[in-house]
């Protein structure tokens, strides 16, 4: 027997039919659709690692890929992997697998396999995916962050890739709600990109989330593989937010994929003046649902949804106040010591403060000690973000 059978994360299928599916999808030059269409034509996916080579181009591969296969050389590439897998303590799922994502097999070119860490029962659960700029203004990075926890504590899985900017936001919002969180990668389950979100990555683990690719373990990140990325973001959620987002720019191609798999779209409105602001205000000029506070998503989605989710908090003796208290809402003013109030009234959410011109606004109505401590408190509240610099901006 080989270490395939240690691979958690399969149903009931036989050791050989997963050894198919990943040997196809090893094999250059087949590809999702190639390597889907294959299958349909075998009576089981073991099939293919026992017919001739004619039969095998009869199932539509191309000359190369059929030796390839036939020459044992795909067999030889698949078990390799699934020793890597296993030494790296993650797992695959096949197309055929129970835990493969139901949603994402309706896409047009689902990925045959998905390599994993994690918790795969998330991936059936409804969740949003939540894409943006690289680089967010203090603004988009609150958004992103406050929608995420708020959509997280009231049971909705939040998926993003885990880039800098919007996509660490998201993440980091769920994990503050203690809801869940999936990371689909453009890189192996074994390369994190970028490096800095290694503790990222750490904390979606240890809370319950998941990692999730379609890439074989040591792929590096090739700027072709964030496109691919995205139709699987995409086509696991119910919908996709997008909070910033340039007009040249891979979030677009998030959009795009949604649309064409017939996935809501909202957009977090942004500053005009922004060059980030063009993505979303022009989605919502195409008919993407303007999104300002959780309830814009949630009174949107599916009423099935909404049920099972209700039920979901209603059955785990949870509901959204204790998980993740009262919704944050861009416009939420809630009763704060007037020392504290009169220091957030001076902080945006669109635009950072640096300490030092707090100060010296506040010259003869604050001591700098005063001014100190309201932000300590209004830190710990949540109420405000620190970014690097001594620099301050509201979290709604």
């Amino acid at each position: 027997m080989t270490v395939l059978a240690e691979v958690n994360g399969s149903r009931s299928v036989t050791e050989q039919d997963r050894l198919a599916w990943l040997a196809l999808a090893m094999t250059p030059g087949m590809g999702a659709t190639r390597t889907l269409r294959a299958m349909s034509r075998t009576e089981t996916p073991a099939d293919v690692l026992r017919m001739p080579l004619t039969e095998l181009e009869a199932l539509g591969m191309p000359a190369s890929s059929a030796q390839f296969v036939h020459d044992g050389k795909a067999l030889a590439a698949a078990e390799a992997e699934m020793q890597r897998v296993a030494e790296q303590g993650a797992g695959i799922l096949t197309h055929d697998c129970d835990e493969y994502p139901q949603r994402l097999r309706e896409i047009y070119d689902p990925p045959p396999v998905l390599w994993f860490r994690g918790e795969t029962a998330l991936l059936s659960l409804p969740g949003i995916a939540v894409v943006g700029t690289r680089h967010p203004s203090p603004y988009g990075a609150g958004m992103a962050q406050m929608l995420s926890r708020d959509l997280a504590s009231r049971g909705m899985v939040i998926l993003s890739g885990m880039a800098r900017g919007i996509d660490t936001e998201a993440h980091k919002g769920a994990l503050e709600a203690k809801g869940k969180t999936v990371a689909v990668w453009g890189t192996g389950i074994d390369v994190i990109y970028p490096k800095e979100n290694k503790r990222l990555a750490e904390q979606i683990l240890a809370n319950g989330g998941c990692l999730l690719s379609e890439f074989p373990t040591g792929t590096f990140p090739a700027p072709q593989n964030f496109p691919l990325r995205n139709r699987v973001l995409s086509g696991m959620s119910v919908g996709v937010l997008v909070v910033e987002a340039a007009e040249h720019s891979g979030t677009r191609i998030t959009a795009r994929c949604a649309m064409e798999q017939n996935r809501d779209v909202y957009a977090v409105p942004g500053n005009v003046t922004n060059k980030n602001s063009w993505g979303p205000n022009t989605l919502i000029k195409q008919g993407a649902k303007l999104t300002a506070t959780w309830e814009d998503i949630w009174e949107d989605l599916p009423s099935q949804v909404r049920i099972d989710l209700e039920d979901r908090l209603s059955g785990s003796g949870m509901g959204a106040a204790s998980r993740g208290g009262g919704a944050a809402s861009l416009f939420a003013e809630q009763e704060m010591p007037p020392t504290e109030r009169l220091v957030y009234s001076h902080l945006r959410a669109d635009e950072a403060v640096q300490m030092d011109e707090l100060i010296e606004r506040l010259e003869g109505e604050l001591p700098s000690a005063e001014i100190f401590t309201a932000l300590f408190e209004l830190e710990l509240a949540g109420r405000i973000r620190q970014m690097p610099g001594k620099k301050y901006v509201r979290t709604f």
